[in-house]
């Protein structure tokens, strides 16, 4: 079974994320922010597949944890999709440069979000 991480600093958006991954045939754990994130990533007992990632978080900012995992080589087989408020066309431009594989602005829908997995090649 494929693993997945939802960083978001909203619990609801976290809990609607994990429904639909979980849904999708996910097994999932959560974090709070990219410190929190960085910590459970460090831990996990098995590789990640997937992470979805918000930009604007304390503590660690969506885009300084997605920097943070490019640069190390141990992730480079995880996929990130970055889902956030976020909509100027440079922060999108900002996030894929800096290795994000998708980029979901809020609000989305399931159908958003089972589309840009199907286009990482993360489902059928």
């Amino acid at each position: 079974m494929s693993q997945a991480m939802v960083v978001d600093d909203s619990r609801t958006i976290r809990m609607i994320l994990t429904r639909t991954l979980r849904d999708l045939g996910y097994q999932t754990i959560e974090a709070g922010n990219g410190v929190e994130a960085w910590t459970v990533l460090s831990k996990a007992s098995q590789p990640l597949d997937l992470i979805l990632l918000d930009w604007n978080m304390p503590e660690m900012t969506g885009i300084e944890f997605l920097r943070k995992l490019r640069a190390d080589s141990r992730f480079d087989a995880v996929k990130l999709m970055m889902v956030t408020t976020e909509t100027q066309v440079e922060q999108m431009v900002e996030a894929l440069e800096a290795g994000a594989n998708e980029y979901v602005m809020k609000p989305f829908t399931r159908e958003v979000i089972e589309d840009k997995l199907r286009l990482m090649g993360q489902i059928q």
